[in-house]
């Protein structure tokens, strides 16, 4: 019951707290981590913070009154857990079998949040909905960043006007929080947009690389591969080339042996060992030679002795790759796991930002504080003492810097730190303590001697002072004691003789020379080096040599010989093309290049390669199986890479999402479908005759490029006299393929795009005859276009496809639902014997008759235009018809179609209420030809002005709503008209209708 009460007083309490908090404003912040969040919380606060929970466990909320801008706020922390959102592809290219990996290059990709993250976004939603404000505290580099934009865009998306800033800091300190809250800046879009032209190319070249590699080689080796995944990563396979060209170096060297002339000098218990200035010779007979002179003469002369002093410099100050570097060499940690500590001591407040390129203290770094804060350590407080005692820290400067962060150091002590975290905190304060001191000295003696006119030298050395070494006890330096010489002494060698050795291979490479490599080409970051390592130790691609050295698999082996002999011209498993990208990035972070400009340009560069490694992976297939000794299978090209029913044919007019061929999961077929599923539901629909389908590469010149043509296999073939199978568009510029497979034009093209059909370029009405008109309009057919209402009928009009050429009526009578697109009649279209005022432009005005002037074939020759210039309407005068011009009523003669060619009477053979009429088309093979159409028991006409035109409006708008023609749809009821207009019917419904 005690508990019960508090409960409800506590609720009270917060219920009163929370109320009383938003009098003031309320700012959402959030870190990257829960530990970060914690730790900048208590800091703001001084330890007055009132946590609760959030959806996530793991992410809590820190409440407590801040300052912010000099105002009293209301502070709200929370955390993500890293990326909140990641790019993925659609649902329909995530089947590997669906789809060639060659799509995955132009697949549409969306930014989600991942299921594990779903609780941290919703808290987000919720707790921004009674903020004004968002202040990011994520780390501040690039994927920071970038993690900070993710949150923007969750916040944004519930709350548009929200007030942003970005607090920038490079350790979780007192001074450092609280500099980065009164400095408050916006965030760095160019930082988040090169992050995310990274992760999509990263998605889009490892998906499409991993797809073709795994899918071909599991099939191809069965035995040896069938259930690995042999995944790709643009970083992965240079640093795996790394590896490999050290091995083939070792496994293609050839020991040489080589002699040279040992010589040394004994007194009492000392010997000074000398060395020949020659070192060593190839040639064993000229060093026998030689040997041979001196043993004849072979005392000693010493021609000079030379002392100076000599230093061993202190360590420059610490970055990331130097960190990753000395944890794999001098404190048996893997680069990952030693990333990986670093944060967590980042997050705990021990030291400052571990990813960073700099290696020079700034100056407002107060660095006699951080000495201070050492001196109480058993270990190494002495030596922070005698720092402060020799005149206080002076450190060696390095070279770099990235502007953003200091090098890493400590900024709290602890004592209370155990195993690998105590090993990595020692690291970082010892190296901190020696690079603020002084260098080691000591004193060298250099003895130049003479036998036999071959030189010969000793070196000896004395430490004077070890300085920073007494504390850096990763390094050693060590005295070289040899005897006292004078300038003019002789003496007998206690030993001259010739030795024989053979040169060695180089080393395999250890984690630490990798790392280097990666950075000396560029490939990675100081962030990522680690992970990119390990990727491809858990793919199997290397392994470890005594723990320490890099061997590469067969496998990877197999795959790094395979694409050099690819013949690329930057292989993939070389850093040049990755390197590249890599400073593409850089310039888009500093505003010198457009990050969409990057993103074509490396999307372009990837698919070249890839279609290029596509074509000659056998050369692949034949690397591996002389690593893996293994025989490669036969297997069906088309079952190597999956299908190809995800190449984009062209984009959707709902939505603007990529359409793909897909096949029906049952029965067999095709359709096409919008990748936008579900959000859009748009499909074509193949009749039965559809065998199969492909899409190709040549682009429709009509619709322009981002229009494929697609390959079909047809039975029956419904285009008799047309090659089969048969490569055509079907972006509605061609009526009869449309006509042909029941395409409606809606679902292929927008209704306001420019389209060059047959429809807009010829006037291609079916004429009726008058006696007939009641049968005819119970079958609601004209000439023209595909289904309509759900009817097959071949030649029904519908108003998604069908243009009427005479604007001056089609725009009023049309409802302001449906949109319209004038267009002009086409040039080669022309008049004969009509009277000049007959002739109107597009905006209903009486034509002018103008004469050609210039130069040329049709110099002299008439045609009629707009008045006012306000339209491109355009006519030819007083020739005979062709082009798209349609023929006169009285022309006896085969009609020209587009292509001035005499057109080919053909019949239609489709099932429906055309078959067996027949119509005009173009000569030239389908897909080839201009896509003229005309039925041949066609009338031709052309639109006069008179007071019938305003009849003909008045009549649409009056048939629309009475409907005269009951059997027909109201919307087409105006195309009716327009087909009778030049008939004495017309008049007669004018009249009616008046």
């Amino acid at each position: 019951m005690v508990l019960m009460g508090f409960l409800r007083i506590k609720s009270i309490f917060d219920v009163v707290y929370r109320t009383y908090s938003t009098k003031m404003t309320r700012f959402l912040n959030v870190a990257e981590k829960n530990d970060a969040a914690k730790n900048i919380a208590a800091i703001l606060s001084r330890g007055n913070s009132n946590r609760r929970e959030g959806l996530s466990p793991y992410n809590k909320i820190y409440e407590f009154e801040g300052n912010v801008f000099g105002q009293q706020a209301h502070m709200v922390m929370t955390s993500v857990s890293g990326h909140l959102l990641n790019y993925a592809f659609t649902s329909t290219y995530k089947n590997w079998q669906g789809c060639n990996p060659v799509v995955l290059f132009e697949a549409p990709v969306v930014k989600i949040c991942l299921p594990d993250y779903e609780k941290i976004k919703k808290t987000l939603e919720r707790e921004i909905r009674s903020c004004q404000g968002l202040i990011i505290w994520t780390d501040c580099d690039r994927e920071g960043e970038n993690i900070g934009f993710e949150v923007i865009k969750v916040c944004s998306d519930i709350k548009p006007n929200l007030r942003i800033y970005r607090a920038k800091f490079s350790e979780i300190t007192g001074p450092s929080v609280f500099r980065a809250l009164s400095n408050l800046c916006q965030p760095d879009k160019n930082v988040s947009d090169a992050v995310d032209v990274r992760q999509e190319l990263d998605l889009r070249t490892g998906a499409a690389f991993t797809r073709l590699q795994t899918l071909r080689l599991q099939k191809v080796f069965p035995q040896k591969l069938s259930d690995k995944l042999i995944s790709y990563g643009s970083c992965q396979f240079p640093t795996l080339g790394f590896v490999v060209d050290r091995y083939q170096q070792i496994e293609k060297f050839i020991p040489e042996p080589f002699w040279k002339i040992k010589m040394n000098h004994r007194v009492k218990d000392l010997t000074t060992e000398f060395t020949w200035k020659r070192d060593r010779l190839f040639d064993k007979n000229s060093v026998e030679a030689i040997l041979d002179i001196c043993k004849e003469n072979p005392q000693a002369k010493v021609e000079s002795v030379e002392s100076k002093q000599k230093s061993k410099w202190r360590p420059v100050p610490l970055d990331t790759v130097e960190m990753e570097k000395a944890a794999s060499r001098k404190l048996r940690m893997n680069a990952k796991e030693a990333m990986k500590i670093a944060e967590k001591l980042y997050t705990k407040g021990f030291i400052s930002y571990p990813r960073t390129e700099t290696n020079i203290f700034p100056k407002e770094l107060n660095l006699t504080n951080l000495v201070e804060m050492q001196r109480e350590d058993q270990r190494w407080g002495l030596f922070a003492t005698r720092i402060m005692n020799e005149g206080g820290p002076s450190p060696r400067q390095g070279k770099k810097t990235d502007q953003a962060h200091p090098p890493i150091h400590p900024i709290k002590y602890t004592n209370t730190l155990t195993g690998n975290e105590q090993k990595l905190y020692e690291f970082v304060v010892r190296h901190f303590l020696a690079c603020v001191h002084k260098d080691a000295q000591g004193f060298e003696t250099a003895v130049n001697v003479d036998i036999a006119d071959e030189k010969f030298t000793a070196k000896g050395l004395i430490i004077l002072e070890k300085n920073y070494l007494d504390v850096y006890i990763y390094e050693k330096w060590n005295g070289k004691e040899i005897n006292n010489y004078a300038e003019g002494d002789t003496f007998m060698p206690t030993l001259l003789d010739m030795v024989e050795s053979t040169t060695g291979p180089p080393k395999l490479l250890t984690e630490a020379d990798l790392i280097a490599l990666m950075e000396k080409h560029g490939i990675g970051t100081d962030a990522t080096h680690a992970e990119h390592i390990d990727t491809i130790k858990q793919r199997e691609y290397v392994g470890l040599h005594e723990n320490v050295y890099f061997v590469p698999g067969t496998l990877g082996m197999g795959l790094v010989e395979g694409y050099n002999n690819i013949g690329l011209e930057v292989s993939l498993a070389k850093p040049n093309l990755r390197a590249d990208f890599e400073n593409d990035l850089k310039l888009i972070c500093e505003g010198r290049k457009n990050a969409e400009v990057v993103r074509a340009d490396q999307i372009r560069k990837y698919k070249a390669v890839f279609q290029t490694v596509a074509e000659k992976m056998r050369l692949i297939d034949d690397s591996l199986a002389s690593r893996l000794d293994d025989r490669p299978q036969t297997v069906p090209e088309q079952d190597l890479t999956g299908r190809d029913e995800h190449a984009p044919v062209l984009k959707c007019p709902k939505c603007g999402s990529d359409m793909v061929l897909r096949s029906k999961k049952t029965g067999g077929g095709k359709f096409m479908a919008c990748t936008g599923y579900p959000a859009c539901k748009n499909v074509v629909w193949f009749p039965a005759c559809v065998e199969n389908a492909r899409v190709t590469d040549e682009a429709c010149q009509q619709c322009g490029p981002g229009v494929k043509k697609v390959k079909f296999n047809f039975k029956p073939n419904p285009f008799p006299g047309d090659p089969n199978p048969n490569t055509i568009c079907i972006a509605g510029c061609d009526f009869i393929v449309c006509q042909t497979l029941d395409i409606n034009i809606s679902n292929v093209r927008r209704e306001n795009q420019q389209n060059n059909t047959r429809l807009n370029n010829t006037t291609t009405t079916a004429r009726a005859p008058t006696s007939n008109l009641n049968s005819w309009l119970n079958n609601s057919t004209a000439g023209g276009s595909g289904r309509a209402n759900g009817n097959n009928s071949n030649a029904t009009v519908t108003s998604n496809s069908y243009q009427p050429q005479s604007n001056g009526w089609a725009s009023t009578s049309r409802q302001s639902s449906e949109t319209t697109t004038n267009r002009p009649p086409p040039a080669t279209r022309v008049v004969q014997n009509a009277d000049p005022s007959d002739i109107v432009c597009n905006c209903n005005l009486q034509a002018v008759l103008l004469t050609v002037r210039k130069d040329g074939p049709n110099q002299g020759r008439q045609f009629y235009k707009c008045p006012n210039g306000a339209c491109s309407f355009f006519l030819w005068f007083g020739d005979d018809g062709g082009g798209d011009g349609p023929s006169s009523a009285n022309e006896d003669s085969t009609p020209k179609c587009n292509c001035h060619l005499p057109a080919q009477q053909k019949t239609v053979q489709k099932e429906g209420p055309n078959k067996g009429r027949q119509f005009y088309g173009c000569s030239k093979p389908m897909g080839q030809g201009c896509n003229f159409f005309k039925w041949c028991d066609e009338v031709s006409f052309f639109f006069k002005k008179s007071p019938l035109n305003s009849k003909i409006q008045k009549t649409g708008y009056t048939v629309k709503r009475k409907n005269i023609f009951p059997k027909i749809k109201k919307k087409y009821a105006l195309e009716v008209l327009y087909i009778f207009c030049d008939t004495p019917l017309v008049t007669h419904l004018c009249s009616v209708s008046t």
